[in-house]
């Protein structure tokens, strides 16, 4: 099974693996930025998703799409693969359940994820749930839409 199958696989369910599980695929000197900060090695890596795990319940992700954008040895980017997704999350805290569409840039080099960049609206995830903040972010939304 390639990097790219085991990522998948690993994404499937987050909450049913453990940290250890992501040596699989990422490299030790793995580059893992999302909206929020960046991890910088396999052991920031591992302790982001030890944390996420304490305080998630289910955290599933859909992937719709797997990309190649180049091989390897072609590339002038570190991006090899872009991964459309779609989130499930559900917090032990307050069985909050939040679904969020998001895209992932990977890069691959020996079979092992180097680099690897989340995209995703962070109010959508976070500030859209937070009670007051929610509403006047909902409320800003429509009116930017119509």
């Amino acid at each position: 099974m390639d990097v790219i199958s085991r990522f998948c696989k690993i994404y499937t369910d987050i909450c049913q693996i453990s940290p250890d599980d992501l040596e699989s695929v990422y490299g030790k000197d793995i580059v893992f930025i999302d909206p929020i900060t960046t991890h910088q090695g396999i052991g920031e890596v591992k302790s982001y998703f030890s944390n996420l795990l304490t305080q998630a319940q289910s955290c599933k992700f859909d992937i719709a799409d797997v990309f190649v954008c180049s091989k390897e040895k072609d590339s002038r980017s570190k991006v090899t693969h872009v991964v459309n997704w779609t989130m499930r999350l559900t917090l032990k805290n307050n069985s909050k359940h939040i679904t969020l569409d998001g895209t992932t840039q990977l890069g691959v080099v020996n079979d092992t994820i180097i680099y690897h960049k989340d995209y995703y609206d962070l109010g959508e995830m976070v500030y859209e749930h937070v009670p007051i903040l929610g509403f006047v972010i909902k409320k800003i939304k429509g009116k930017l839409a119509s």
